[in-house]
């Protein structure tokens, strides 16, 4: 996806703020961002009169092609940084200059030390992530085409899972359909938990068969034009217990709340509470030991954070994810997640697969 006006002039100006003259741009989804690019080598350059665009022979057409007109794009054959030395000098004004803390390795930041070292060189943190949180109309437009995506596989693989099928075995077949139905990649390592081993948030698939009585909790996104999805829900195999509808209906209800609630302006802390005080007023808040969600976008965790510490404000038009979710070691997990946009007039869910406790097999 082409990157839209006005990127660059907003960038100039947290430049301008943060006290440096240039940003030195090393994060790949940032670059993506900022000029179009979709490669996996680049350096990028921006002050407040060039922006400079530095690959490899591998993108020479690929970088012409997406990098967008306000952006110089210099192809080198061996050593980026090599040609960013050549180019730093150019740049009218780069006197002090910034690079991203959280993106940088130690032994680039040694290269800027050692051959950099007439510049004063500023850590900076945030200052391109924080622009990515309000998404404009093409990149909302992106998510929902990467919602659209998932649930749709996912619809296409329900109807298959069975009683001794792996997880692994589950997986594969909903990658594969997410594949066939567009997603450019897997924006996270899909997660297929099954039994007890849905207690586990973040699990991998593994080599376990499904049983009759397993709670199973999918979890996995799609990706179009760059912009992820992230959705989770949770099924169980055969008939469900009174214990597994009790805990999946606190989810939900928890899930229907916050979704219904949160808006822009709101700390994420206060999102966070929107589920966590209802899990808690049911006796189940030990249980829920992870935060409500976080920003989706170029990445598939970015900022806004919704969680119990976060005390900034959630920005207009970002995108955040809402997965409470109930946690029992060696008896299960339960957890629904859903996208949504914060919208100026209020919350829209992005997602909508059906959210009850589906019996599969």
């Amino acid at each position: 996806m082409d990157p839209q006006p006005g990127r660059l002039a907003a960038l100039r100006a947290e430049l301008e703020a943060a006290g440096v003259d240039a940003l030195l741009v090393t994060s790949l989804p940032n670059i993506r961002y900022t000029t179009g690019f979709s490669g996996s080598s680049a350096l990028v350059v921006v002050s407040q009169t060039d922006a400079v665009l530095i690959t490899d022979f591998r993108y020479r057409v690929q970088a012409r092609t997406e990098v967008g007109a306000d952006v110089a794009v210099e192809i080198e054959g061996t050593s980026l940084w090599s040609r960013f030395w050549g180019v730093l000098p150019r740049l009218t004004g780069a006197r002090q200059v910034g690079f991203e803390s959280a993106h940088l390795t130690h032994a680039d930041y040694q290269r800027l030390m050692d051959s950099g070292a007439r510049w004063p060189w500023r850590p900076t943190t945030g200052i391109i992530e924080g622009l990515r949180q309000k998404k404009d109309a093409s990149e909302v437009s992106c998510i929902r085409q990467a919602v659209s995506i998932a649930e749709a596989a996912l619809a296409a693989t329900v109807p298959e899972i069975r009683v001794g099928m792996t997880e692994l075995a589950v997986g594969a077949r909903l990658e594969r359909t997410l594949r066939e139905l567009g997603s450019e990649a897997h924006p996270f390592e899909t997660i297929v938990a099954s039994g007890e081993r849905s207690a586990l948030p973040h699990a991998r698939c593994s080599s376990r068969e499904l049983r009759n009585g397993d709670l199973l909790v999918i979890d996995f996104g799609a990706t179009s034009g760059g912009y992820c999805s992230d959705i989770t829900r949770t099924f169980v195999v055969g008939q469900c217990s009174d214990a597994q509808l009790e805990a999946h209906a606190v989810v939900l209800e928890a899930n229907a709340t916050a979704s219904g609630a949160v808006r822009a302006g709101m700390r994420g802390k206060d999102a966070d509470s929107l589920a966590r005080d209802y899990i808690q007023r049911r006796g189940m808040g030990s249980e829920f030991g992870h935060s409500l969600g976080h920003g989706i976008g170029l990445e598939v965790h970015e900022a806004p954070r919704l969680s119990k510490t976060a005390d900034a404000p959630l920005p207009t038009n970002s995108v955040v994810t809402i997965e409470p979710g109930i946690y029992r070691d060696g008896w299960g997990g339960i957890r629904i997640e859903d996208d949504v946009l914060l919208a100026p007039e209020g919350p829209v869910v992005l997602t909508s697969f059906a959210r009850g406790l589906l019996q599969v097999g």
